[in-house]
């Protein structure tokens, strides 16, 4: 059992997995400090100096609702999934290029039809 879950965890495909989650993990670090730091003072910034995480909030006797908070995580969604738009797009492209660049094997011609086509050629020579 447990080398058959070795040879499971060592195959290729998971270990290219764990690489993406982990880059993907630090990525979305980065794109949240983006949209946290950047993106939104500047929308505020723009709509007349609003703190959108602070004035897009509504009480509900105890509950708060922080639409802001959530205006922001959706500006993070766009941002990765159009990120990941675009890597994905990159690589079919350069994928499609690869394999148009590779030489297509000769076709090969099987025994059998190269010893038709001789007993046709003689039988086209002998009737002439």
């Amino acid at each position: 059992m447990w080398k058959e879950f070795k040879e499971f965890a060592m195959k290729g495909n998971i270990v290219d997995l764990a690489v993406a989650v982990v880059i993907g993990g630090a990525f979305g670090k980065i794109v949240t400090s983006l949209v946290d730091n950047i993106i939104m003072p500047l929308v505020g910034i723009i709509l007349g100096g609003i703190d959108l995480r602070e004035s897009f909030v509504i009480n509900v006797g105890a509950e708060t609702l922080q639409l802001g908070v959530f205006l922001q995580s959706i500006v993070d969604f766009l941002i990765i999934a159009f990120s990941i738009f675009m890597a994905l797009r990159v690589l079919s492209k350069l994928s499609r290029k690869k394999k148009e660049e590779e030489p297509k094997p000769a076709p090969t011609v099987d025994r059998k039809e190269e010893i038709l086509k001789e007993i046709r050629d003689l039988l086209k020579e002998k009737s002439n």
